[in-house]
């Protein structure tokens, strides 16, 4: 019963954390587009995957991983905002959408890796996680078992909105026209550049 409570409590801050949009959000949306819900409902698992891994660290206590990440920030947010701007520009100058809705898409690991990717070069989300998990209650009671739930809970609870995510734009997909797929393309790459330039300005400057 105990263990549920923090499992819950973990679904719903999983599913939150998730919901806004932001660059994940946006890749989940034009991947879901461009080449059919799968390749959506990967893309966001990807960024679960990272939450439940950034989530364990926090929950467990790993300071010294934690630490090290967090110490590393402005290589990782140098890294995070240029690939962010790759994928930006990508979307941006992408010409084929409207064919890629129909075609088989393949490359499922390579959409789940980039989001990964994505999420861990922001170390920031230990600390967010952290402060979430302590205000929870988990720092109180120092159980594993209770940390083991709530982190279940967290990887659940963004997986739920993943799907939830590319289930809804999947069926707004095939009512676009190829002027609307272009549209989104280019969009979505203009904020994703956007993103990665607000990453590169937000390095701190002289390691503060």
């Amino acid at each position: 019963m105990y263990g549920s409570l923090f499992f819950l409590k973990g679904l719903l801050l999983g599913f939150s954390i998730a919901a806004p949009v932001g660059p994940i959000g946006l890749l989940c949306i034009q991947r879901t587009i461009a080449y059919g819900r799968k390749s959506g409902l990967v893309t966001g698992l990807g960024a679960a995957t990272a939450d439940g891994l950034y989530g364990a660290v926090a929950a467990f206590g790993l300071t010294a991983i934690s630490g090290f990440l967090v110490g590393q920030q402005i290589w990782l947010r140098l890294i995070g905002g240029i690939f962010l701007m790759y994928l930006g520009a990508k979307t941006f100058l992408s010409k084929s959408a409207e064919k890629a809705v129909s075609s088989v898409h393949r490359d499922l690991f390579r959409d789940y890796a980039s989001t990964v990717f994505l999420t861990i070069t922001n170390p920031m989300t230990i600390l967010s996680f952290a402060a979430v998990f302590a205000g929870l209650g988990l720092a109180s009671t120092g159980g594993r078992a209770s940390a083991a739930f709530m982190v279940g809970g967290v990887v659940l609870g963004s997986a739920l909105w993943w799907f939830s995510l590319s289930g809804g734009v999947s069926l707004l997909g095939p009512k676009l026209n190829r002027g609307s797929l272009s549209a989104v393309s280019k969009v979505s790459g203009a904020i994703l550049i956007a993103f990665g330039i607000f990453a590169l300005a937000s390095i701190p400057r002289n390691g503060k």
